[in-house]
């Protein structure tokens, strides 16, 4: 036999068996990552709200749809998990806390997902802080987008929930796993793990483990990461760093500055942005009530 024919042959043999190990769906979800790509720079670039508030749900649920096609597919649950968090947070949390802590959760399980896959078999919402941190500085690299946003919507759930003792109580395991991405990559996501800890650190009294310098840092740290174009980094300085330690002058200033910012000075993340002007406007309307 001609060797291109056996070449040939022999590619025909492995496709054949790689299309009898898989389902249609499977194979489906296993060519989409790409297009997932493809469609999450697309919404970052959006620039109209109302527009995307209403694509997100629809493709959340085809990448859902998906997962459930390829159960062991590591990419589209983290999707899954940033498009939750994005969601709740842009679009939901402000006019329906109830519905948002539903999302983050959702969000948080299917990070929680990839990270078993990856390795982290144990309970992390119950297990003990000691137990939980060993077991985490296991993790390389590559769980480092799974451990960023299980800890982001688990996080912003227990933000939602600040009456209930229960959901304070796990504040600390999720700094466990933000404390890896944070030793594995600092500036993943444009600096966010900085801009966690501006929150995880302003956002509460010195008298309960807050620390408004080091809040002031990580906020700088992050703001270093875009040269300043990420303006989601002012509105949550303001909304929590700020809002805490008093500083009303400092608030007004820094959400005017994010909504005086012209459209188009990131275009990357056109979304976040327009979503941290709506966010401005909404606390400014606040501002009266707490200071």
């Amino acid at each position: 036999m001609h060797k291109r024919n056996r070449v040939r042959l022999l590619a025909l043999v492995i496709l054949a068996q790689w299309l009898s190990a898989c389902s249609m769906g499977q194979i489906v979800a296993r060519t989409s990552v790409s297009i997932m790509d493809g469609s999450v720079d697309a919404m970052n670039r959006e620039t109209d709200l109302a527009l995307a508030a209403t694509a997100i749900p629809a493709n959340l649920k085809l990448m859902e749809g998906l997962i459930v096609e390829d159960p062991g597919n590591t990419d589209l649950p983290v999707y899954a998990a940033q498009g939750f968090y994005g969601y709740a947070f842009g679009f939901v949390e402000l006019s329906d806390p109830a519905r948002a802590t539903a999302l983050y959760h959702r969000g948080f399980e299917y990070a929680q997902r990839v990270l078993k896959q990856h390795g982290l078999s144990l309970d992390i919402v119950n297990s003990p802080a000691d137990t939980l941190r060993q077991a985490v500085n296991r993790l390389g690299h590559e769980s480092v987008p799974a451990l960023f946003w299980a800890a982001s919507c688990w996080a912003k759930k227990i933000d939602l929930n600040r009456n209930d003792p229960a959901h304070i109580a796990q504040l600390a395991s999720t700094e466990i796993l933000m404390r890896r991405v944070f030793e594995l990559d600092p500036d993943y996501y444009y600096g966010s793990p900085y801009l966690f800890y501006g929150v995880y650190y302003g956002g509460r009294a010195p008298m309960f483990g807050g620390d408004y310098s080091k809040s002031a840092q990580n906020f700088d740290r992050a703001r270093a990461v875009t040269k300043g174009k990420l303006l989601i980094v002012d509105v949550l300085q303001a909304e929590y760093l700020e809002r805490q330690r008093l500083d009303r002058q400092r608030f007004h200033a820094l959400l005017e500055q994010v909504i005086a910012t012209p459209p188009g000075s990131f275009p990357e993340m056109a979304l976040a942005n327009q979503i941290a002007r709506a966010r401005a406007r909404w606390l400014l309307g606040k501002e009266e009530d707490w200071f």
